[in-house]
């Protein structure tokens, strides 16, 4: 999943500005992300505005040569009601006029006022408000892997080609990162139940420790539960 942030200001400094805000923002953290830079409410920013693209963060200027932002925020609020939206502007007296329209915005940040502080903790805040699902990222071998951590169910060994095997609820992903290696990088919600296997604790629906069989709030079910392991799984359900 992939947070995009979409910017217009009709300031070439200001984007740019904006642009490494974003970028510092977004390096303390595993999200995917995209930004998108416009100086006009031009025809490629409306494509975008009409996009499918999910996870929106719009930071938009409220004057450009051609178009009003506060135009712009009641087309997006039209049929989006998720996408968080911040105000940047030189315009400080437009704040009343905004709050009338009720479009729902995050914030209203003037250019003028200390507005890196602002902008960088109303990024803080929209990442909260779109509840994104973390996302790690590694590269191996020249391929670029970028995985749901929620979506993950469990992670196994695949004795043949000695690669570990990430199964999630929609695909699998092979990889020569050991059991070890991935459960450091996938943290802490990620437990050892067998030797070959650790699950994600937050996908287990229910353990049969007779049976030794674990199942996946999905409906999927594995039988790799050792008694070694066993005591790592008090308290998951």
């Amino acid at each position: 999943m992939k947070v995009n942030f979409i910017v217009c200001d009709d300031n070439v400094m200001t984007l740019k500005k904006v642009e490494r805000i974003i970028s510092r923002s977004m390096m303390g953290n595993k999200l995917a992300y995209k930004t998108h830079l416009f100086n006009d409410y031009n025809d490629k920013f409306m494509e975008t505005l009409n996009s499918s693209m999910s996870n929106k963060i719009y930071i938009l200027d409220i004057e450009t040569p051609t178009r009003s932002g506060i135009d712009i925020a009641r087309k997006i609020r039209f049929n989006d009601v998720n996408s968080v939206i911040i105000f940047l502007t030189g315009h400080e007296e437009l704040g009343l006029t905004i709050l009338k329209n009720e479009l729902m915005f995050l914030s209203f940040i003037n250019k003028y006022d200390d507005y890196e502080v602002r902008m960088t903790k109303s990024i803080k805040k929209a990442l909260e408000l779109l509840k994104v699902k973390n996302v790690v990222r590694f590269e191996e071998r020249g391929i670029i892997y970028t995985i749901c951590l929620d979506d993950v169910l469990y992670v196994t060994k695949d004795s043949v080609d000695r690669k570990s095997v990430i199964k999630t609820i929609h695909t699998e992903f092979k990889t020569y990162k050991t059991l070890s290696e991935l459960n450091e990088l996938f943290g802490d919600k990620f437990i050892r139940t067998h030797k070959s296997c650790i699950v994600n604790s937050d996908r287990v629906a229910c353990i049969n420790k007779i049976k030794r069989i674990i199942k996946f709030n999905n409906g999927e079910t594995i039988d790799l539960l050792s008694s070694k392991y066993k005591k790592e799984l008090r308290g998951i359900v």
